[in-house]
């Protein structure tokens, strides 16, 4: 099952807890910029198309997790420490 969440964080919507925001100009940011996400999402919601079960982790979190994996050659492991430890990363993958 899956169900499309109500709305995409923007860089300005992104809030890091000890103040001031996200850069721009950071590569992470760029690359989540120039991803195509409302593509991604439809492909990615046919992959479930019963509605019964658990929901399914939306698109961006899948999807920009295993970019972060595949550029930084982490493990499974490491990519959820690093998207915990680094708004950059979950910014991507939020």
């Amino acid at each position: 099952m899956y169900r499309k969440p109500k709305s995409q964080f923007t860089l300005v919507d992104f809030i890091l807890p000890f103040e001031g925001n996200l850069s721009a100009d950071n590569r992470w940011v760029k690359l989540a910029g120039n991803i195509p996400w409302d593509q991604i999402e439809t492909r990615y919601a046919s992959l479930f198309p019963s509605n019964t079960g658990n929901v399914a982790k939306p698109a961006r979190m899948a999807v920009g997790s295993l970019i972060i994996k595949e550029r930084c050659n982490f493990t499974d492991e490491e990519t959820v420490e690093q998207i915990k430890e680094n708004p950059y990363l979950q910014f991507l993958s939020d």
